[in-house]
């Protein structure tokens, strides 16, 4: 075999490398970045395929359930008649719209003692985004011109 051909083969099998590497790394990447969106009752219909995929899972906060401990915080979500414990470790404090009836998403896994181990949680209160009761229709609002000022 020619130096040449050596040479060709080294670079060809340094490319495969490199590309299977690249591969593998994409592949790991989606599948742990995956995540599932259900219900608090399509959760407990999964069986014992909802202990091993990343979820997420919405809900509204039940009222006095929020227990703070730090940056750690465990709840209860509620959706219909369905109810799941909830228990957030992570690096950053809740929200600051994360209170008792706020719509909450947690993101994170099922446990198999029934608890649901969030390592994010979204929430917002939704008197903050509906709209204000008995509220004055807004009046036609004139503006006036200004004089432009003159160019000499």
């Amino acid at each position: 075999m020619s130096t040449q051909t050596r040479k060709f083969l080294k670079f060809g099998a340094s490319i495969g490398v490199i590309l299977a590497a690249l591969g593998y790394l994409a592949y790991t990447g989606v599948q742990e970045s995956k995540s599932y969106y259900v219900t608090i009752k399509e959760l407990r219909a999964m069986g014992d395929t909802a202990y091993s995929k990343r979820l997420r899972v919405a809900g509204n906060v039940q009222p006095g359930s929020i227990r703070r401990s730090g940056l750690n915080v465990s709840f209860v979500l509620v959706e219909n008649d369905q109810l799941l414990n909830v228990v957030y470790k992570g690096t950053e404090p809740p929200p600051d719209t994360f209170k008792d009836n706020a719509q909450a998403l947690a993101d994170g896994s099922f446990s198999r003692d029934g608890t649901f181990y969030a390592k994010q949680i979204q929430a917002k209160c939704a008197s903050k985004y509906a709209p204000q009761e008995n509220q004055a229709p807004a009046k036609n609002v004139t503006r006036l011109r200004t004089p432009s000022a003159k160019v000499s």
